[in-house]
This record gives structure tokens, sequence and C-alpha cells, in this order.
């Protein structure tokens, strides 16, 4: 198959899960806040692809990879793949059984405009890195170097920062508190992800030990 095809592909499947998640859970189709969650997903992809795509096919192709070269990447591929759809889950669920008291209009509004900020952080970082994969590895046949510009002047791993940010309030915008659980082991397998992922670069990426020394910190400034 097409590598851009089979992107596409599996841009479609994960709309589905997330829908069938969201929906099949809940038990109703008219769960507003289950539509407010996919409508911002889908213009987070329709952002990216105008963002992308004019760029060429080469990230494109790169995102769609399936072969992941270590093997710690592919255990925390399996809880990235799980945990992701159990925040939709238990959510959908806590709403139609009424697991937890039902949170503020004020704060699903607030959760929703910080996952929005998420998303775009991930996008700038995607947009501004033309080695932006999915999977951990050195891109030596794509002339890999180290990108240092856009997001990535303030912390080295900002598309983690936008992923960790939306995955954490998806729960409070679709008004579930038990959806924490899941969304709080997801930030945990995925500060874990970046600590593995900064290693291999210091160790395999020329240049990178060089940009730890400029920029200092992983995600959070001052911090880590």
């Amino acid at each position: 198959m097409n590598p851009v095809v089979r992107r596409f592909a599996q841009i479609g499947v994960l709309i589905l899960v997330q829908a069938l998640a969201l929906f099949l859970s809940v038990g109703r189709w008219n769960w507003t806040e289950g539509w407010a969650y996919l409508g911002l997903y889908l213009a987070f992809i329709a952002l990216n692809a105008v963002l992308i795509l004019p760029k060429g096919t080469a990230l494109i192709e790169e995102r769609g990879r399936t072969e992941i070269p270590h093997g710690w990447d592919r255990v925390v591929g399996v809880f990235i793949a799980v945990c992701g759809p159990a925040i939709l889950i238990v959510a959908g669920l806590d709403e139609r059984l009424g697991w937890a008291p039902a949170l503020g209009f004020g704060m699903q509004a607030g959760a929703f405009g910080l996952m929005a900020l998420g998303d775009l952080l991930f996008a700038w970082a995607m947009s501004t890195n033309q080695f932006f994969s999915a999977v951990v590895r050195i891109q030596s046949e794509r002339g890999h170097v180290v990108v240092s510009g856009g997001p990535y002047r303030f912390v080295r791993h900002p598309g983690y920062v936008g992923m960790l940010l939306s995955s954490l309030v998806t729960p409070l915008m679709l008004g579930s508190l038990w959806g924490l659980i899941p969304a709080v082991v997801l930030a945990g397998v995925m500060v874990y992800r970046t600590a593995r992922e900064d290693a291999t670069l210091r160790d395999e990426l020329a240049g990178y030990v060089d940009y730890t020394q400029r920029v200092k910190y992983r995600l959070l400034p001052g911090i880590w």
C-alpha cells in the first residue's frame, strides 16, 4: 500500500475507534461532549493536513511507519493504544452510569480550551520538525538532523507537552473524574517514553548533546 494512503487509512481507523469508544460506552448518540471531542479531533487532523501537505509527503510517510525498532517502544505503543481509548470509554461509562458528580460547564469549557491548546502545540511541533516520527528511531536515510526552531527553542520534546496537556484534560472536558485514571497512566507512559527517546537521541543523533546544553529541559522549563 502507498505510504500516504496507508497513513490516511490509519487516521480513518483512529477516528472510527474513538467514535465507537465514545458513543458505545455512553449508550446514545446525542452526547454533546462526545461530539465536541470528536469535532476538535477532526479539526486537529484538518489543521495538520493544511500545515504538512504543502511540504510534501515525506513526513506523512514517516508518520505512517509501523516498524518499531526498539522493544521498549513496542511496549509503550501498546500502553498508548490501550489507554487512549480507555479514557473515552471510562468517561462514557461515567456519563451513562453516574459514577461521579457532574462537572460544571465552566470547568468543561476550560478543559476544551486547554485541549485545543495542546493540539495546537502538537501541530506546531510536527510542522516544525520534518523528522517528527510516531516511533523512536534515527532516520539516517532521510538525513536526520537536530531541529531547534519553533517550539524546540523552549523544550526538547514539545510534541509530548501537547499530548500530555490534551490527554490530561480530555476527561474533564467529557465531564468525567473517573476518566482521569487512564489519563494519568497514559501521562506516566508518555513521560517514560520522553526520557527513553531523549536518551536514544543523545546516544545516536549527531549534535543532540550540544542541543541539550542550549535547551536544558525535556518537557517543563525549569523543572524537567
